[in-house]
């Protein structure tokens, strides 16, 4: 929907306009084509119990209908005509999303902003709390990915997520390792805090089966899917990918030995992670890497590259490989694969990390934040649910 259909559809969502005492009502904006949506849903969702409803403002492609429904289910949908800051090159693009933000907060009675990427802060002057949450971002990628300083064409992100920051009443990083590398980006943030993300995902018991399954964005250059390609040609199991092969930019990638499964509904990803014997994620850049939880959700045994954010989250309860080195991917993938009693013992030690990272876990924690931006919205609802 654009914001010129918004009091054409008002009586559409009328129900959920009544507001209940101590209802508090937050704007989050949500994107169709990564991880954020899951994030989004999972987390919406659970903040009802704590007398929280969602307004999901979408920006960039549009969402399939199985994502619209889902959405629809646990709060209101509005889609705008307005681009993600990373799919476009002319930030001037970007310079009429705080006007359409703020007139949201209007018309919809909105207490909180939560924006699901920092630069969405940038401009915004009505005074309202405003909570960032950094999932990803380039600078923090180039960071991570490339070597030398940040290319020219790409410093007003630096700049735009900057001025998100120092708007932001509070920030928020889904993991310490992210959190880290932001500051080093960005210089100190003493308004964030680390709450991690979680999974709803839940698996009813079935037997294994003998490949090796992997999710994500593979056209991403952090995702790391050579890796994965090359091990196919000499892993014990066959090696299937869910995930796009090309990018919004053109980008496209060519796999010669793994298999790719192509995109996917949720649904029938989670169907192949309950399945497989192994789930891979060979990431370079991942701030916090929700296959590896969705994975471990269904005790299925992790390989996981060496990078912080998976020790930081799994150490101990996966094993870990040089994502530089695919022979040792395939040395990981044969001991599991060689030996069953590892992979159950495995897969029961990641479940058992796992119960900490759950969306209820995650709301209680961005409830609060919540609470304390406003204080005199919710207090009843947030505190005793």
């Amino acid at each position: 929907m654009s914001l010129s259909a918004l009091h054409d559809g008002k009586s559409r969502h009328s129900a959920a306009h009544t507001r209940r005492p101590a209802e508090l009502r937050v704007l989050m904006t949500v994107d169709a084509v990564g991880g954020v949506w899951r994030y989004a849903m999972d987390c919406a969702e659970a903040l009802r119990e704590f007398g929280i409803s969602t307004l999901f403002a979408g920006l960039g492609p549009q969402p399939g209908p199985e994502q619209r429904h889902e959405a629809e289910r646990i709060g209101e949908l509005i889609w705008l005509d307005q681009p993600l800051d990373w799919m476009t090159d002319d930030e001037a693009a970007l310079e009429t999303l705080p006007s359409t933000l703020e007139q949201l907060v209007e018309s919809h009675r909105i207490d909180i902003l939560h924006l699901n990427l920092p630069s969405q802060a940038a401009g915004l002057k009505r005074d309202i709390p405003v909570v960032t949450v950094s999932h990803s971002c380039l600078v923090t990628w180039w960071e991570t990915m490339r070597t030398g300083p940040l290319p020219r064409h790409w410093h007003w992100h630096r700049s735009r997520n900057a001025k998100g920051f120092a708007r932001a009443d509070a920030i928020v990083a889904p993991s310490w390792s992210h959190a880290n590398v932001l500051t080093h980006c960005y210089g100190p943030l003493p308004r964030m805090s680390v709450v991690p993300n979680g999974s709803a995902a839940t698996f009813a018991y079935g037997k294994k089966q003998p490949f090796v399954f992997a999710a994500g964005r593979w056209w991403d250059d952090g995702k790391n899917v050579s890796v994965l390609d090359a091990a196919a040609e000499k892993s014990s199991w066959p090696i299937q990918l869910a995930g796009p092969l090309g990018g919004p930019n053109g980008q496209t990638i060519v796999l010669q030995h793994a298999q790719s499964l192509g995109s996917l509904p949720h649904s029938e990803v989670l169907d192949l992670v309950r399945r497989a014997g192994i789930l891979v994620s060979p990431s370079l850049y991942e701030p916090f890497g929700l296959a590896a939880l969705e994975g471990a959700r269904a005790r299925t045994a992790l390989i996981l590259s060496d990078i912080p954010v998976y020790r930081e989250l799994w150490d101990e309860a996966a094993i870990f490989f040089d994502p530089a080195k695919p022979d040792q991917l395939v040395e990981a993938i044969a001991l599991l694969a060689g030996d069953a009693d590892l992979r159950s013992r495995m897969g029961e030690r990641a479940w058992t990390r796992s119960l900490d990272l759950t969306p209820d876990n995650q709301a209680r924690r961005m409830a609060a934040i919540y609470r304390e931006l406003a204080p005199n919205m919710a207090r009843q609802s947030v505190s005793e649910a």
